[in-house]
């Protein structure tokens, strides 16, 4: 399979933005969409439209409420499939070998979070190992993300925010939402990278022997870690 420079691309949009390149890089991805995605830019362009027409700071306070204070959803994968659970340790321990041999540097976040992920997405070498973590973390993890902008789910949040805390940051404001168009933008283009790869099982299995995905030739030899129990897509 060809290098996927989309999703280096891609993994500049989940990235915090530090400073207003971040605008151009946005941009950047837009780009490469409508040329080669025509219908994942469609469901790109609302939040395009926002980035485009917004302050910085107002990109910056729409990328914190989503992903950090009062959180709609979370960036960590492990986090996204196992919670607090201690399996969310051992898939981290996994996803750090695999960065570390792909020699992408994940910087100050942890090597499961999505940016990084995508990033890796771009330097694996071994179709087996990408089509499996695409196909049977990435676009499972990425679904539950988008579950949790379900119009009902945050109301039912904020109404506990407002009782535990008294207040919830950019209550009822227009574009707290907009990120959900980037990660359905996202989810499009890896359904058509890698339509048709269908394992079967809705469900991720254990490997005897400590791999996190079924038969990957690249986790196969972590003899330190314990085999992760099944997870559920849902």
């Amino acid at each position: 399979m060809k290098k996927l420079e989309q999703y280096e691309l891609f993994a500049e949009v989940f990235r915090f933005p530090k400073s207003e390149d971040y605008i151009a890089k946005v941009n950047n991805v837009a780009s490469f969409l409508l040329k080669s995605y025509p219908s994942a830019y469609k469901e790109f362009e609302p939040f395009l439209n926002f980035v485009n027409n917004n302050s910085f700071f107002d990109i910056e306070e729409v990328f914190t409420r989503t992903f950090h204070i009062q959180a709609i959803c979370f960036l960590d994968l492990g986090y996204v499939l196992f919670g607090e659970d201690y399996k969310r340790g051992e898939f981290l321990v996994q996803m750090k070998r695999e960065q570390r041999e792909a020699e992408n540097d994940c910087g100050e976040e942890l090597a499961d979070n999505l940016p990084n992920v995508l990033k890796l997405l771009s330097l694996i070498e071994d179709d087996n190992f990408l089509q499996e973590l695409s196909v049977r973390i990435l676009i499972p993890c990425i679904q539950k993300m988008l579950n949790e902008f379900e119009l009902s789910r945050i109301a039912l949040k904020d109404k506990v925010r407002k009782k535990k805390q008294k207040v919830v940051l950019m209550d009822n404001k227009q574009y707290k939402n907009v990120y959900q168009y980037a990660l359905q933008s996202l989810i499009k283009v890896l359904d058509i990278d890698f339509k048709g790869i269908d394992y079967n099982d809705p469900k991720l299995n254990a490997t005897p022997g400590g791999s996190f995905i079924n038969n990957c030739g690249t986790c196969s030899d972590l003899p330190e870690v314990k085999s992760v129990q099944t997870i559920e897509n849902k």
